[in-house]
């Protein structure tokens, strides 16, 4: 049987990308989405591209209760889990209303870190396997613009880290993504800065060769992890009057 991934958030212009990275490389491909039928064209589309197998699958990262039951409906425990779910909110709404920042919360930490950890216990339990997470810059420090998603990226880096040394040594593989900007649907309106936004297609290209490469933790571009450990270092002090 070929190896198989498994994408969870499977309509982003990321995942799309990487599960078309994936099967080109010979990988069967399980998309997993809220809405699964709106799956079925790039379903049709990766067949026909690259003659690899490919099934449709509902998933809502809100229903942790049905975790387990998703697993299990899976046609086969798959080699590689991608969990590409992130829900960038409105930071202004998150701070004057919980029910919105819960949303953020709970799509970008709680549902995601949950799935993924009970997928690790079944890889453990096989010997092997690897768990990809798409966290973000954002996580590396709060900063006023976007300190709700950035908390909940920041837990759920720290989960993937946790989960990365607790599993060292057993066949299971932690790789946490950090893309900084992207270019696609999400931020067409925006006015990024070209030399630090990435494409999705170079978004897949750096996670595979980072689970190829056995990497831990990844910037998509380098300049990212510059950018990061200088704003880590400013103190607190003077952190405060930046206003990032």
């Amino acid at each position: 049987m070929s190896a198989s991934i498994l994408i969870l958030g499977a309509r982003s212009d990321i995942a799309r990308a990487c599960a078309h990275r994936y099967a080109r490389e010979g990988h069967a491909v399980q998309l997993a989405a809220r809405d699964p039928e709106t799956l079925e064209d790039d379903a049709t589309d990766l067949r026909l591209r690259y003659g690899v197998g490919v099934t449709v699958h509902g998933f809502d990262v809100l229903e942790t209760d049905g975790f387990a039951a998703f697993l299990d409906g899976l046609p086969v425990l798959p080699e590689v889990a991608l969990c590409a779910i992130g829900v960038m909110g409105d930071q202004h709404e998150s701070q004057v209303d919980p029910a919105a920042a819960t949303v953020v919360l709970r799509s970008n930490f709680e549902g995601p870190a949950l799935v993924l950890g009970l997928l690790a216990e079944r890889f453990k339990a096989r010997g092997r396997g690897t768990i990809i997470g798409i966290s973000s810059v954002a996580g590396d420090r709060g900063r006023a613009s976007n300190y709700v998603y950035g908390a909940a990226k920041a837990g759920f880096s720290a989960f993937l880290s946790g989960l990365r040394n607790r599993f060292a040594g057993t066949g299971v593989a932690v790789i946490t993504v950090k893309p900084g900007f992207v270019a696609t649907r999400m931020t067409e309106d925006l006015d990024l800065n070209p030399r630090l936004t990435a494409t999705p297609d170079a978004v897949a290209d750096a996670i595979w060769t980072a689970q190829t490469k056995r990497r831990d933790v990844i910037y998509v571009k380098k300049i990212w992890a510059l950018i990061m450990f200088i704003i880590r270092a400013l103190p607190e002090r003077i952190f405060k009057k930046t206003r990032l």
